[in-house]
């Protein structure tokens, strides 16, 4: 029998979860998806997160757990490791087996039966919209699913930490005021988009690796005016520029295995992403090919310094808040959102240190720089 959840959060989020899951499923199968996952049922989705979060409270030899729960039975992943046992799903035992599966992509297996959920084993493939929850750090947990294709980062469905519960709002009604958003980077725009390629959600994750923070420039393919508010000579120009991510988006997926494009692809966006561990900006235009890094912003003669900005997070409820640019970070925050104000066609990306991503744009219907906090996409 299930035990009876005291992680209140768990109870709260589980109904919409199970809708969240039931909803993508459906529209897959419509789409003639294959190798796809079971929708999850709201009281399975409720003890799996209650035991997650206790678990992660816990230690074991001094460290705090971090693991990726996968729900499916073992005859729904490739290739699966299979222990001799069932090992009951309990905080004890989750912490207890946590630090065999911290590698990146292992996740734990674990199934019900007559109402009892076990963990079988562990897997590195998942079938499509499957369902998985990440322990983070002590407290703070990620709801996610894979994507049918299989390719990329895992679509992020909800965040809860302690008390506080954010559900992703998969319309972006925060962005309705800013189209640069949608136009320019459709990757972050629009995150729950299957079978399309999110480059600039891969940059995003990418970014965030190094832990460094980092800033990108996003700037028009057929113009130069960006280069009035950036310090010359530039340190570091790219001549010629890197194409590795263009030619790959142009390049016929027939020409190789498509496991190998896909590997081709995130390799020329690490590349990209590791740039951005150099102090200042890296500048790409909107083709994806790389033009310089450790660019220093400099605001235009002929601008006046940004005073307010408005800040958005793609959050079902989330209320866009007016501030100074000051507010809303450090030194990057302000020279993304004075670039934007000068450069109205460019858009910035963000990553602070300590893990939160923004992406800048300009918003013609509220003539201001709109600020919109994604970290709730990459955990």
């Amino acid at each position: 029998m299930l035990s009876e959840p005291t992680y209140i959060a768990a109870r709260m989020v589980a109904v919409t979860i199970e809708t969240h899951f039931a909803t993508h499923l459906a529209e897959a199968r419509r789409q003639g998806a294959t190798n796809l996952a079971d929708e999850p049922p709201s009281p399975i989705v409720e003890a799996i997160i209650d035991v997650a979060f206790w678990a992660s409270l816990r230690k074991e030899e001094g460290h705090s757990p971090k693991i990726s729960i996968a729900l499916l039975p073992p005859h729904q992943a490739s290739q699966p490791l299979i222990f001799g046992n069932r090992i009951r799903l309990t905080p004890h035992n989750l912490t207890k087996l946590a630090p065999a599966v911290e590698s990146p992509g292992i996740h734990l297996g674990v199934w019900y039966e007559n109402d009892e959920l076990y963990v079988w084993g562990t897997t590195l493939a998942i079938p499509g919209i499957c369902f998985v929850l990440e322990v983070v750090e002590p407290g703070l947990l990620v709801i996610k699913h894979s994507r049918t294709d299989g390719f990329g980062k895992f679509v992020n469905i909800a965040v809860l930490k302690g008390d506080e519960i954010k559900i992703v709002d998969e319309q972006n009604t925060g962005l309705k005021d800013c189209p640069a958003l949608f136009d320019t980077i459709p990757g972050i725009a629009t995150p729950f988009v299957d079978g399309a390629v999110n480059i600039m959600v891969e940059l995003a994750a990418s970014m965030r690796i190094h832990g460094r923070g980092g800033l990108v420039l996003i700037v028009p393919e057929h113009s130069d005016k960006w280069q009035d508010s950036i310090i010359h000579p530039m340190s570091y120009p790219v001549v010629p520029t890197f194409t590795g991510i263009a030619k790959l988006m142009k390049q016929d997926k027939c020409e190789r295995s498509k496991a190998d494009w896909q590997e081709a692809l995130l390799r020329s966006i690490d590349i990209v992403g590791g740039f951005t561990a150099v102090d200042g900006a890296t500048i790409i235009n909107r083709n994806y090919e790389l033009l310089a890094f450790g660019a220093k912003i400099a605001r235009s003669g002929m601008s006046l310094p940004v005073d307010q900005i408005i800040t958005t997070e793609p959050v079902m409820d989330g209320t866009p808040t007016l501030m100074h640019p000051g507010q809303n970070g450090g030194t990057r925050h302000l020279a993304a959102a004075q670039f934007i104000f000068d450069q109205r066609d460019a858009v910035a990306l963000v990553a602070s240190q300590d893990g939160r991503f923004t992406i800048f744009a300009w918003s013609p219907r509220l003539e201001m720089v709109h600020a919109h906090r994604i970290d709730i996409l990459l955990l």
